[in-house]
This record gives structure tokens, sequence and C-alpha cells, in this order.
């Protein structure tokens, strides 16, 4: 997906990729638009790292379901 933000207002140059991805993965995630999981990959995180950032950002953590699963999927996969 490519997107553009108008240069009047994110001037180039102000935010690197990274950074803006982390700003949208933190504010999909706040919204309850994307999981956690989906959220700390967008971010291009790991799992502490992400929740560290959110809980410096005041984020309040939201576990669901599809948390649940990824976690016992990477459990699972640490045992195999």
């Amino acid at each position: 997906m490519l997107l553009q933000l108008p240069k009047d207002v994110i001037p180039e140059g102000q935010f690197s990729e990274r950074e803006l991805l982390i700003e949208l993965a933190i504010a999909l995630y706040a919204n309850g638009k994307i999981s956690f999981g989906q959220a700390r990959k967008l971010a291009g995180m790991d799992w502490f790292s992400f929740r560290k950032l959110l809980a410096e950002r005041k984020v309040p953590y939201h576990y669901d379901e599809e948390d649940l699963n990824e976690d016992m999927n990477a459990i699972e996969s640490s045992f195999a």
C-alpha cells in the first residue's frame, strides 16, 4: 500500500518512515482498529518493546482472543 501525505501537513523529512509506522500502529491499536500483534508488526517492534512504548504513552493494553491465539502459537513453537 502506498500512502501519500500532503507536504503541508507533514513536511518531508520531519519523520522517518519507521516513526510514522509506529505512530500509525499506536493510533490504530489505541482506537481498537487492529490487535496488539498486528500493531507491533506494523511498528516493526518485538512484543516487549511495543508493550513498553504503549505503557510510556499511557495507552491501555487490550488483550483479546487474537492476542491469546498469538501467544499460544508462540508458546507452542518454542517447545517444538
